[in-house]
């Protein structure tokens, strides 16, 4: 599960993220990961999983319909899908995004569309 999209780093520091919040922490982190469909506009910025459920991630999901959104999301299903020419998600192996989750988040909804 999930192999194809990220690197053991990264999915270690997803779940230490996940561990935080788990305990109660209160956190804005840069997002760690960034998934995307090649050809759907579909785009993932994954701060964290869930320690208790490791197919659950937590991030800010912009389907490509104007409204992104954060929330949570089945890393299992993102797996799953496939964009209208058949290409499967991709991680952007070049992603350094800085900005928090937060900060982020209010210009994506400003915008329509997550732009990092």
């Amino acid at each position: 599960m999930t192999q194809s999209l990220f690197t053991q780093t990264i999915r270690q520091k997803l779940l230490a993220n996940g561990a935080r919040s788990a305990a109660g922490e209160h956190i804005d982190p840069v997002p760690v990961v960034k998934l995307f469909t090649p050809a759907a506009n579909a785009t993932w910025l994954l701060t964290e999983i869930d320690p208790d459920n490791p197919d659950i991630a937590f991030g800010l999901c912009d389907l490509g319909l104007g409204c992104p959104e954060l929330g949570s999301v089945s890393l299992k299903e993102i797996e799953r899908l496939q964009g209208p020419l058949g290409l499967p998600v991709e991680t952007d192996q070049h992603y350094g995004e800085t900005r928090r989750l937060s900060e982020i988040a209010k210009l994506a909804r400003r915008a329509g569309s997550v732009s990092a």
